[in-house]
């Protein structure tokens, strides 16, 4: 099964800002690079798409721009819960909770929030429900790095703590079979 991963275009957050499941905006002018996205896409596939805006922004133009076999939003798609972190500068979170956490992000719990391995377990639980069917049409998925990281372990069986290793810039497609 053809699977096709997309990572949202920029967003209006300055640099250095921790913003996971917050719902921020993405920097325009975007409809260029959605449309650079829309041809590195099948003709026509299902879409799924976190419910955040930057996502959703997204999937809509790919929705309009290609055949559209069913649309879904799911919030399991969503980035990693940063909790208490969120919209912060990282530069301002104490080093006291910081540094656990880079140490250890795969199993450490940012404060009201989540670690990498939850995450993980929430993709897994989407990718067991949505993709373990015997789909016959490409599959689109627009979300987040720390997403598309977790379905790539999932794919190559790359440690956790090795998702940094798969780049993912703004705007990226990823095509991979699952």
């Amino acid at each position: 099964m053809e699977i096709y991963l997309v990572r949202h275009t920029e967003t209006i957050c300055e640099k250095g800002i921790c913003y996971g499941q917050s719902d921020v905006a993405i920097a325009e002018p975007y409809t260029e690079i959605f449309n650079e996205v829309v041809l590195q896409l099948p003709s026509e596939a299902m879409i799924f798409s976190s419910p955040l805006k930057r996502c959703v922004l997204l999937a809509n133009h790919i929705k309009e721009n290609i055949k559209s076999i069913s649309y879904q939003e799911d919030e399991r798609l969503m980035e990693m819960n940063f909790g208490d972190w969120e919209l912060k500068k990282w530069d301002e979170i104490s080093p006291e909770q910081l540094n656990p956490w880079m140490e250890d992000f795969v199993n450490i719990q940012v404060s009201n929030g989540e670690s990498f391995v939850e995450l993980h377990n929430r993709v897994g639980a989407f990718i067991a429900e949505k993709l373990s069917k015997n789909i016959m049409h490409p599959i689109v998925i627009v979300a987040h790095a720390g997403i598309i990281r977790s379905i790539l372990c999932h794919q190559t069986s790359l440690p956790l703590k090795e998702a940094f290793q798969n780049k993912v810039d703004f705007g990226q497609v990823i095509k991979i079979e699952l």
